[in-house]
C-alpha cells in the first residue's frame, strides 16, 4: 500500500498540520463559533489558491487531511466535496486575491473581540502591553453589509492594503487577522483576544483608564514585533501538548 493511500492530502502537509493545530487550540480556548468561522492559508505565489477548513466541521475535530484546497478565482470551487460556504469563499477569496501579503487569514467571532466590534467606538486603547501590541496596527470596518459574499469580501480586502495593519475589527461582526504564516497569524489572533478581554473588563469597572502615551505604545509595539521567534515557539508548544495528549490533529 502506498504512503499516499495511507495519508491522503499529503500536499502542503506541514501547512495542513499547523492549520489543524490552530483550529484545535482555537476551539479549546472557546474562540470558535459552533461549526462556523474559517481559517485559510495561501499555497501559491499570488495567494489565489489556499487551504481552508471544510464546510461546517467543528474546529475540535479538524485534521490535517481534512483541509480543502480552494481557488479564489474559480467559483466552481463551491461545488466540490466539503466546499466552503459562499460567505467563507467570498471573504477569504477576496482577501487572498487582493492582499497578497495576507498569506494566512483567520476569521472568528471570539467573545471579547466581537464585543469590541459592537461598540460605537471600537478602538483598542493601549492600556497594557497586550493592547499596545496593536497600536496603529488595526483597521475598523464601520460598514457591516450583511453576510460576506463575494462583494463584501472584496470591500473588506480593500481595508487591509497597508501591510502594517494586520487586524481588522469587523464592526458588528467579529475579527479578521492576517499574517505571513499560520504561527504568526494564530499568535496575533490569540493576543488580540487577550488584549480585547483586558480592555473590555477595564471598561466594565467604570473607572478612568490609565492609557499609555502614543510614544510608549508605539515603542512597545515595535519591540514586540522584533521579539524573536515567539510565534513559532507558541505554535510549536501547542502542537507538543496535542502530541502528548495523543491528538489526531496531524492525521
Amino acid at each position: 500500500m502506498s504512503v499516499s493511500s495511507l495519508r491522503p492530502n499529503l500536499d502542503h502537509l506541514q501547512d495542513r498540520i499547523d492549520l489543524a493545530a490552530a483550529f484545535r487550540w482555537t476551539a479549546r480556548l472557546n474562540m470558535h463559533e459552533g461549526v462556523a468561522n474559517h481559517f485559510s492559508l495561501a499555497i501559491n505565489d499570488d495567494g489565489t489558491r489556499f487551504l481552508m477548513n471544510p464546510n461546517q466541521m467543528h474546529f475540535s475535530r479538524i485534521k490535517a487531511s481534512d483541509m480543502i484546497e480552494v481557488d479564489a478565482n474559480d467559483p466552481s470551487t463551491l461545488t466540490g466535496p466539503n466546499a466552503p460556504d459562499p460567505t467563507a469563499w467570498g471573504l477569504h477569496g477576496g482577501i487572498h486575491r487582493h492582499c497578497p501579503h495576507a498569506r494566512c487569514a483567520m476569521h472568528v467571532h471570539s467573545i471579547h473581540a466581537t464585543v469590541l466590534a459592537t461598540l460605537k467606538d471600537s478602538r483598542l486603547l493601549p492600556i497594557d502591553q497586550n493592547c499596545a501590541t496593536f497600536f496603529n496596527r488595526y483597521v475598523i470596518d464601520d460598514h457591516y453589509g450583511g453576510l460576506a459574499f463575494e462583494e463584501e469580501g472584496v470591500r473588506c480586502a480593500g481595508l487591509l492594503g497597508d501591510p502594517k495593519k494586520k487586524v481588522m475589527i469587523m464592526g458588528n461582526h467579529g475579527i479578521m487577522i492576517i499574517g505571513a504564516t499560520v504561527a504568526e497569524t494564530f499568535n496575533r489572533l490569540y493576543y488580540f483576544e487577550r488584549a480585547a478581554e483586558t480592555y473590555i473588563r477595564a471598561l466594565q469597572t467604570g473607572q478612568p483608564l490609565r492609557v499609555l502615551s502614543d510614544e510608549i505604545a508605539e515603542k512597545t509595539a515595535q519591540e514586540l514585533e522584533d521579539y524573536p521567534e515567539q510565534d513559532e515557539r507558541h505554535l510549536a508548544e501547542l502542537k507538543a501538548i496535542l502530541d502528548e495528549e495523543g491528538s489526531n490533529y496531524a492525521g
